[in-house]
């Protein structure tokens, strides 16, 4: 799935004046050897070979195991991704401009995480690009949107 998903992310792809690089989110090493893909790479190499931009997959890396995001509170989840996120070359990204790639944005701790983590190091702007976006009913504006998108769903029969 990772060509029609990537593909519906470029179609949507702001324009950009120019990238040097292409980060996946990373996943630890340990939820990796479970899942055996990162959803995030797959996507971020579709983008890169579209953008013709080289990707990074092995430079910001995931250094504390952690549990999955899913299960936590907003508040949870910042304090599960403080210091998360590391670089193994910090010069290699001085200066450059990076689109970071996840698949889906809830509250954005993890992708303002690795942003942080890039910014520290020197890096140019940073971008976010993700696949899907929750909606959260339990927060506002977007619980107003669940309800919303609950009843129209309902109304046509879904």
């Amino acid at each position: 799935m990772a060509l029609p998903l990537a593909r519906l992310m470029i179609d949507r792809l702001p324009p950009l004046d120019s990238l040097d690089l292409i980060m996946p989110v990373p996943l630890h090493i340990q939820r990796l050897r479970e899942r055996e893909f990162n959803q995030s790479l797959l996507l971020a190499d579709r983008i890169g070979r579209h953008l013709d931009t080289p990707v990074s997959f092995t430079d910001l890396i995931r250094i504390a195991p952690s549990p999955a995001q899913t299960t936590l509170s907003r508040k949870g989840r910042l304090k599960n991704l403080r210091g998360a996120f590391a670089l193994r070359h910090p010069g290699s990204i001085a200066g450059k401009r990076i689109l970071l790639i996840d698949d889906v944005f809830t509250t954005g701790a993890t992708v303002n995480e690795c942003a942080k983590t890039l910014r520290k190091a020197g890096s140019g702007d940073v971008f976010v690009l993700t696949l899907g976006r929750t909606v959260d009913a339990s927060t506002v504006p977007d619980r107003i949107l669940a309800q919303q998108t609950h009843h129209t769903v309902g109304l046509l029969g879904g």
